[in-house]
């Protein structure tokens, strides 16, 4: 059941709704109940790891305190309980990649290959098992108590509005809206606000330059011409912003709805000036995640420029390989730790020096070149895809081209393209400047008032066309739904 379905949409989260409003003081279990089932309808059997998940962050975090402090042996029940965590994550994720590579090693001194049957990916387990994670990793920092309370943590590790596609949020972030939150007609309409905004990034955007996409990646290496290869991966590189952004949106405001704040996950990443920077804006709470639990511990860049430079191919290397079981995802990874490496040297200087249109450009050429490492399904397949972006073909290019890119694409690139940008911010900045400048205080009323209603009219407006959209399209899960 994924956000942008109509069985999600239409009765799904009205019955969930309904049953909320009415359940007082078992809000929380009634949430827990439904994130549980939602997790069943598509994952069926495999609910069991949740729930495997559940009881032992719950026991071992509890184990790790004793009277109010930690216990001596704390470090000790924290590795039994990451051992468990990271193995159920192996198991289900690398195992068949680990196998299959083994194999080929074998394979290669004439050993026999290590039979395994194929191994099914519980959706969203890389998202809860790095939250139940750093609950634990913050009890035994003192960051956080542990909780007593076993349906508050199955909540924190459960709760459906971001246990498939995050965002990943710390517990410490949510512990008192577990224990006690508000459940208010603003947070219900803020909450909606933003799960339309949401909603029509993965169904007005995402979905249509998906079709592009998938159509030009899916072209042989022999037919792939140079604009069309470019013209796939900036389609890509926009649809899979709008598609996690826009699950991000609706996720943030689902919390909304049910009174619980989440973290921002996006903040306009290809405005980015450096890839520094574009890891500041993009994925927030999974980068963040890696800096405060793995690179900060590592030494982060406190032991001169050798040893950065390993903590963050460290860092990218396990952010490649937590994004899939893939030699691409691992080289995209390894590739954006190549760039931030280097701009933590005298490259990096020099390109804060280049006119800042031309550096935006230059980082935007490597996000882009990224996104087609991480989209192609083999190495080979990525080789044979860069080769024909920067590889010019003959003149049939243009006729090529033509064939893809009709007037339809044209203003679906064209709003993307606009809409990746801080362009409504910057607009609403500019009405609001406007409005405090007037004198008369109806006059400000009126401008307010006329933004409301704007506000309204465009929620009307894209609500109409998303739902239309949803009931035309074939059914099209969220990228990050793999990971």
């Amino acid at each position: 059941m994924v956000f942008s379905s109509v069985s999600f949409l239409f009765f799904f989260l009205p019955a969930v709704l309904l049953l909320y409003l009415f359940s007082g003081k078992y809000r929380n279990s009634i949430l827990l109940i439904a994130s549980l089932f939602f997790y069943f309808w598509g994952e069926g059997i495999y609910l069991l790891v949740m729930l495997l998940s559940i009881g032992t962050n719950f026991v071992c975090g509890n184990l790790m305190f004793s009277e109010g402090r930690l216990r001596k042996n704390a470090r000790y029940i924290l590795a039994v309980a990451l051992v468990i965590n990271f193995s159920m994550l192996g198991l289900f994720k690398y195992a068949s990649f680990i196998t299959d590579n083994i194999n080929i090693l074998l394979g290669g001194i004439g050993l026999p290959p290590i039979e395994m049957g194929p191994t099914h990916l519980p959706i969203g387990i890389s998202f809860f098992t790095f939250q139940a994670v750093s609950y634990l990793i913050d009890i035994y920092r003192g960051e956080v108590r542990p909780q007593k309370n076993l349906v508050r943590l199955a909540l924190y590790i459960s709760l459906f509005p971001q246990l498939i596609a995050g965002p990943i949020v710390r517990y410490r972030d949510i512990a008192s809206a577990l224990s006690s939150r508000l459940f208010s007609a603003e947070d219900i309409a803020d909450g909606i606000r933003r799960f339309i905004y949401g909603l029509s990034k993965k169904v007005l955007l995402a979905n249509p330059l998906a079709l592009t996409a998938d159509t030009i990646f899916a072209i042989p290496a022999s037919g792939l011409s140079t604009p069309v290869a470019w013209l796939g991966a900036v389609c890509f590189s926009l649809q899979i912003y709008f598609d996690f952004s826009g699950y991000s949106d609706m996720a943030i405001g689902l919390g909304r709805i049910f009174g619980f704040r989440f973290l921002e996950n996006f903040n306009y990443p290809y405005i980015a000036k450096s890839i520094q920077d574009f890891w500041r804006r993009w994925h927030i709470s999974l980068s963040s995640w890696f800096r405060d639990y793995l690179y900060i511990p590592l030494g982060g860049n406190r032991a001169g420029v050798l040893r950065t430079g390993i903590h963050l191919f460290i860092v990218f290397f396990l952010c490649g390989l937590w994004h899939g079981a893939a030699w691409t995802f691992v080289c995209w990874g390894l590739y954006h730790g190549f760039f931030l490496v280097l701009e933590r040297t005298f490259i990096g200087t020099l390109l804060a020096k280049i006119w800042q249109p031309v550096r935006h450009g230059i980082v935007l050429l490597i996000i882009v070149v990224g996104w087609v490492i991480f989209k192609s399904e083999t190495l080979a397949d990525c080789g044979h895809y860069l080769a024909a972006m920067f590889y010019v073909h003959s003149v049939a290019d243009q006729q090529l081209i033509n064939f893809y890119l009709d007037k339809k694409l044209i203003w679906e690139l064209s709003f993307a393209g606009m809409l990746s940008m801080p362009v409504v911010p910057a607009l609403k900045r500019l009405y609001f400047s406007y409005t405090s400048s007037l004198s008369g205080q109806s006059f400000v009323f009126f401008h307010q008032g006329l933004f409301e209603g704007l506000r309204l009219c465009t929620l009307v407006v894209l609500s109409y066309f998303a739902v239309i959209s949803l009931a035309a399209d074939v059914y099209n899960p969220f990228i990050y739904f793999r990971f």
